[in-house]
């Protein structure tokens, strides 16, 4: 099992049978199943589509006891739980017991899904991707459950990289969040990003008839290729290309991901590879880290290198994980372009908020699919490449790097990672949330309310900088695919036209609404509650607080505060499972995000009734106003 569990070195993990299932054993096993059980019910019952219902008081506060039949009413599944703010459950998980004729039943997470499928609505053709997604996501956390890595503990003084591949949770609010469709028992420890296994990527000469670069205003093809690659390794590329008789200056190099190679390139692009348009150059001679999100690497054998980004035509989490060649095309203008707006700005200077821009990028453009597909299709999303900032030099002396999904992980012993850096701070609760808040959410308001400007900042898209444990700023990534200016009719470059949607004004404020508090907070507040570190008052009125500091101290818009309330009694509730069952091939479409959303009925805002927190900063903020006039 220790042998099994290391971290190799090959590109592709070659398994003996019996490997390959080595850590589904039946405690693992049972202890996976019950705790997505314990998910998918939260999270089902969070968006309304299974309504749970109460049958008794539990011990402890705020806790009772619940019952959920199955669609045909033969099994009961109960459990003992409490509502959090936000609809959300937190669900004793040892308390959960499924009967059926009387007799318990062993918590089957398939079996459950099974039992709820007439709830879910998810269509018949597309429940056994469903069941295939689920049945991974068990699969790894079971892998997750055995595999050596630091503790909480540890965790408090890990690496940054240390950090990124011990997360034992994907997105928090998904069921089917590690799907990963496509990748074998080999593949999955050679490149999911908890193996921590370091890989290399495959480069390919790309002809400049298919291929496209593009580069931010401060950057060239030459110096990108001659950083990342070396003038001796381009020398030996330039030597292969033009052994097969081609002119190398035609060619642009180009990292594939080495699942894509063998699965994708070299079979759906042989039309290329046979005419040389795309000649393969072999493993680069650099190691690299997948991080949480799969398809981007660190660079571990030189940490000053920029990470690199690869299409991967695997399904996870509703869709096909491609590149799209023609919004690479408009990538690094648009993270200049915000990268300015935000180096421009007095308020995200001061609270050292920064993103991490995505600086080159090159796509290749497939003909055949092209003409068969006019349409979005992931056929048309199978080889790009971006590369992005290294955000190690942005830590000074004293600091460190973590990703924000570190707040949400909890080892395998049941310890909580927050608690811990709260109590290794040395601050009081209250204190370090509000020094929390300043980094990361006062940031995002601002950027909302002055600029019309949204990002997708949950966890794995947020970077951390700590010191003593304490967040001091944030830095944003994934700005490209997932930034927009809330504004169709605002005045920008045509180089980044497309960053300005239209939305509906209800559906504006959700960037705040659904994708922190709902997206994250939410998990944060559970974390906080359950491990007894304070009260959901304590964590929701810091929330407040923040806000409140804010406006107070932008008068100028308070127009814009009473346009888009963040104290309204109540938001929209847009739901992230509803949208990956109704499609769970391609979740979303990225042209139109308003018209992809799936409500379900209205949350209440953990900030209703907290006005008082609002009125007494902008009092305080009027009167600070008038004794500097007065002065």
């Amino acid at each position: 099992m220790t042998q099994l569990l290391a971290r190799p070195s090959m590109q592709h993990i070659q398994l003996a049978p019996p490997e390959a299932a080595a850590h589904l054993t039946p405690e693992i096993w049972r202890a996976a199943n019950r705790m997505l059980v314990r998910k998918a019910i939260a999270e089902y019952a969070h968006e309304l589509i299974i309504e749970p219902q109460r049958t008794g008081d539990a011990p402890g506060v705020g806790y009772a006891r619940y019952a959920l039949k199955s669609d045909d009413g033969t099994r009961i599944y109960t459990f003992e739980a409490r509502l959090l703010a936000l609809r959300h459950w937190s669900i004793r998980p040892e308390t959960i017991v499924c009967t059926e004729g009387g007799a318990e039943q062993p918590l089957d997470a398939l079996a459950f899904i099974l039992d709820v499928k007439a709830r879910l609505g998810i269509k018949e053709e597309m429940l056994p991707i469903y069941l295939d997604e689920i049945s991974s996501t068990l699969y790894g956390a079971a892998y997750k459950a055995l595999k050596a890595g630091p503790d909480t503990l540890e965790l408090l003084s890990a690496d940054f990289q240390a950090i990124e591949t011990a997360m034992s949770e994907g997105h928090p609010g998904f069921v089917a969040n590690n799907g990963r469709l496509g990748f074998d028992a080999g593949d999955y420890r050679a490149f999911a990003p908890e193996a921590a296994s370091a890989i290399q990527v495959i480069w390919l000469a790309v002809h400049k008839d298919n291929a496209a670069f593009h580069c931010a205003e401060d950057l060239d093809y030459e110096r990108l290729m001659n950083e990342e690659l070396g003038a001796q390794t381009i020398a030996r590329y330039r030597a292969i290309v033009e052994s097969r008789g081609c002119d190398f200056d035609d060619y642009r190099l180009m990292p594939a991901h080495p699942w894509q190679w063998f699965n994708k390139l070299s079979i759906a692009f042989a039309p290329y590879v046979a005419t040389n348009r795309i000649i393969c150059l072999g493993y680069g001679d650099d190691r690299y880290l997948a991080q949480q999100s799969i398809r981007t690497f660190f660079n571990v054998s030189d940490r000053s290198k920029r990470y690199v980004k690869t299409s991967l035509s695997i399904l996870n989490m509703g869709f096909m994980r491609g590149l799209s060649p023609y919004y690479m095309s408009g990538t690094p203008a648009i993270n200049d372009f915000i990268k300015g707006m935000v180096q421009n700005d007095p308020y995200l200077r001061s609270k050292g908020f920064t993103i991490l821009r995505e600086v080159a990028s090159m796509g290749f453009r497939n003909r055949y699919y092209e003409a068969a597909v006019q349409a979005d299709s992931p056929y048309k999303k199978m080889f790009s490449a971006l590369w992005r900032e290294n955000p190690l030099a942005l830590a000074g002396d004293g600091q460190r790097l973590t990703t924000m999904a570190a707040l949400l992980h909890t080892d395998r012993h049941g310890r909580a990672l927050l608690p811990a850096l709260i109590e290794a701070s040395g601050l009081g609760v209250e204190a370090w949330l509000d020094r929390y808040m300043e980094a990361y959410l006062a940031p995002l308001v601002h950027c909302f309310y002055m600029h019309d400007l949204v990002f997708m900042p949950h966890g794995e898209n947020l970077i951390l900088v700590l010191e003593n444990h304490v967040p001091v700023r944030a830095i944003m990534k994934d700005i490209a695919e997932e930034s927009a200016i809330l504004n169709k009719d605002a005045k920008l470059p045509d180089s980044v036209k497309r960053l300005a949607v239209d939305v509906p004004e209800n559906v504006k404020l959700l960037a705040i609404f659904i994708d922190v508090f709902d997206g994250f907070f939410r998990y944060v507040n559970q974390i906080l509650v359950e491990h007894g570190c304070c009260s959901e008052d304590v964590f929701w009125n810091a929330v407040a607080r923040c806000i409140a500091r804010y406006q107070s101290e932008h008068p100028e818009l308070a127009q814009k505060f009473a346009d888009y309330d963040l104290f309204a009694p109540e938001f929209l509730h847009s739901c992230l499972n509803r949208l990956q069952l109704g499609n769970n091939l391609q979740m979303v479409n990225l042209a139109d995000p308003a018209g992809n959303l799936k409500m379900a009925g209205n949350l209440r805002n953990p900030l209703a009734g907290r006005r008082d927190v609002q009125q007494a900063l902008l009092a305080a903020g009027k009167r600070a106003a008038v004794e500097a006039v007065a002065a």
